[in-house]
């Protein structure tokens, strides 16, 4: 419980500047990506409250609609949250799911590590916390809960390792398998997909390792693996199915955006900005857009000693070292890159068809999370090797417990090894165990203590108008027909009036909006296609000065309004609000004041 306890409260302090003012403020890394996932808390409780279908939402976008199961709608989540949002509202449901998944992936992680791979519980919590609590994690959570949300993987992880070990039935373990992988299906595909490959390497790496005893557990981890494979594919078969298949789905992404994305060399020595001794200044070289590495150099000084000393002696050891590897190399991209800078050395990436199914939505830089998993394994470790070599002349410490669960007894080390910790210590010469511990203690602290979050960075942002809030636009919005806000919701320039809709969950539908939908081609962008209008709007907020308009223009926005089937447009307090309302006013008439905003009946 003391464990938990501190995740909870290194959660509550990773969003302490959102709860200095939590219905004003955001993310101010990525203000957009906040505003989005508290839409979708939205979307989860209007799902919920009208039984709608999930997987597609007609309140943004409209009348096109959004297809969530293609977008990063965190349903597992938001589903539900429902009540929490309806009774709180999506600001409140945002940070609290923030901090708690946080905690809860490090509490899982504790679990996995001190149920079946670490004896000491102090080694459990220093791995939990870092599984939990990365620098790659952290950064994830401005703005992107779905990458926190890493609670099952751990448990999947586990349950993955357990498949055909002696005792087990390997139809319960095939069928919670199933439950496991489907539930997170429908919370991160993407971490899914990376604990997948993970996994992969993990049993590549014990079969080499292991041939013998693969092959007595290879007819039950087969089974187990099918039966779970296929429920889980019974399971999602539908929603996976809408996703690429149903409406406003897409294949692939416009100019394979996310495909060059590797991580630059020097990230993995740098401190991350929300860390205790991390600086962002260093992030507008290296890394202003994912963070996903970012150890410090300690940590990595660390990381190569603990390995030296563990992999010759213990199998777990081995295969954290063959994931470091193996996905360090695989998240360089097309082209290495070096503080900042890109060499003339091709990475492995160059060598993958850009338009390859999958991997062209893949961003290689991510595949480093897999690197940031294995080093909490391995700070477990070297913490837990410590902790079994006993002091000179002090007492000898029990031999770790057998592995829960039926696992392989050589889950952490070979034969040789799982011997009795007292035969670790008395392997070491006496003078050195005087001081091994506090020496190896001391450099895991300091490499650690430095990758202790910062509170998130939080910016200011307006309340939607009262006219929106108290619910004055309802007698102006029929059934059927749409609210225009002004500007129309974007990535770019509509992060406040995307708000309108997202904090009163959904009470309307808006056109535009931040999503990834189809081109005319089928290619996923980001947001709806612009109309005229909207591409008016925006560039009038540019240049801040109303262009010459047409009866071409007001043609083009009369067509527009009824593609959007709207019924009001309304422009509320903003910068630019005095440009805007004299375009709005020459495109569409003399604009009616109500309450706070300007408003135009179509």
């Amino acid at each position: 419980m003391l464990a938990i306890g501190a995740y909870v409260l290194l959660g509550v302090l990773v969003c302490l500047n959102y709860w200095a003012d939590i219905h004003h403020r955001v993310s101010s890394h990525l203000p957009t990506d906040h505003s989005w996932f508290e839409w979708l808390f939205s979307h989860g409780a209007y799902s919920v409250r009208n039984l709608e279908n999930p997987l597609f939402s007609l309140r943004q976008n409209a009348p096109d609609g959004v297809n969530m199961m293609a977008n990063t709608s965190l349903l597992g989540v938001t589903l539900p949250l429902a009540p929490v949002t309806w009774l709180l509202g999506p600001q409140v449901t945002y940070s609290l799911y923030l901090g708690g998944a946080l905690a809860a992936t490090a509490g899982t992680a504790y679990w996995m590590l001190s149920r079946h791979l670490v004896r000491s519980r102090a080694a459990a919590f220093v791995g939990g916390a870092f599984l939990g609590f990365a620098p790659g994690i952290v950064h994830h959570a401005n703005g992107q809960p779905n990458f926190v949300s890493n609670f099952l993987l751990p448990v999947i992880v586990a349950r993955v390792l357990l498949l055909g070990a002696p005792g087990r039935s390997w139809r319960r373990d095939g069928l919670v398998l199933g439950l496991l992988v489907a539930y997170q299906i429908f919370i991160n595909e993407e971490m899914l997909l990376l604990t997948a490959l993970a996994c992969l390497v993990i049993v590549l790496a014990y079969v080499a390792q292991r041939p013998r005893a693969a092959r007595a557990r290879a007819g039950g981890f087969l089974g187990a693996l099918g039966l779970g494979g296929a429920l889980a594919l019974l399971l999602t078969a539908y929603p996976i199915w809408f996703q690429f298949n149903g409406p406003q789905s897409y294949r692939g992404l416009q100019g394979g955006v996310f495909h060059n994305w590797g991580e630059d060399l020097v990230a993995f020595v740098t401190f991350a900005r929300d860390t205790l001794a991390g600086d962002e200044a260093v992030e507008k070289t290296i890394g202003l857009t994912e963070q996903n590495t970012w150890f410090g150099w300690p940590l990595v000084l660390v990381a190569l000693v603990a390995l030296a000393l563990l992999v010759r002696r213990s199998l777990a050891a081995r295969i954290v070292a063959v994931l470091v590897v193996v996905f360090t190399v695989a998240s360089i991209g097309p082209v290495v890159r070096f503080d900042g800078e890109e060499t003339t050395i091709d990475g492995p990436w160059a060598y993958i068809p850009d338009d390859l199914p999958l991997v062209e939505m893949m961003m290689p830089t991510r595949l480093s999370l897999v690197v940031a998993a294995a080093l909490g394994v391995l700070l477990a470790l070297a913490w837990d090797a410590l902790a079994r070599t006993a002091p000179a002349g002090g007492p000898r410490v029990p031999a770790p417990r057998p592995p829960a669960d039926g696992a392989p007894a050589d889950a952490a080390a070979d034969p040789a090894d799982a011997a009795p910790a007292t035969a670790t210590a008395t392997a070491v010469p006496a003078r050195s165990r005087r001081w091994l511990r506090p020496v190896g203690y001391a450099a895991l602290a300091l490499a650690v203590l430095p990758l202790v979050p910062r509170p998130l960075p939080a910016q200011p942002v307006d309340p939607p108008p009262r006219f929106i809030t108290s619910g004055g636009w309802r007698p102006y919005v029929p059934a059927g027909r749409t609210l225009v806000p002004v500007p129309i919701p974007s990535n770019v320039h509509g992060l406040s009036t995307l708000r309108w809709s997202a904090l009163t969950q959904h009470a309307f539908p808006v056109p535009g909006g931040y999503f990834i939908g189809p081109n005319a081609d089928g290619e996923g962008v980001f947001g709806a296609p612009n109309r005229p209008t909207s591409t008016l709007i925006y560039a009038t907020m540019d240049s801040g000065v109303v262009p010459p308009l047409t009866e071409e223009h007001r043609r083009q926005a009369a067509e527009d309004l009824r593609h959007w089937k709207a019924s009001v447009v309304v422009l509320g307090a903003h910068p630019r609000e005095a440009v805007l309302r004299d375009l709005m006013t020459a495109l569409l008439g003399p604009a009616q004041r109500v309450d706070d905003v300007w408003l135009w009946k179509v």
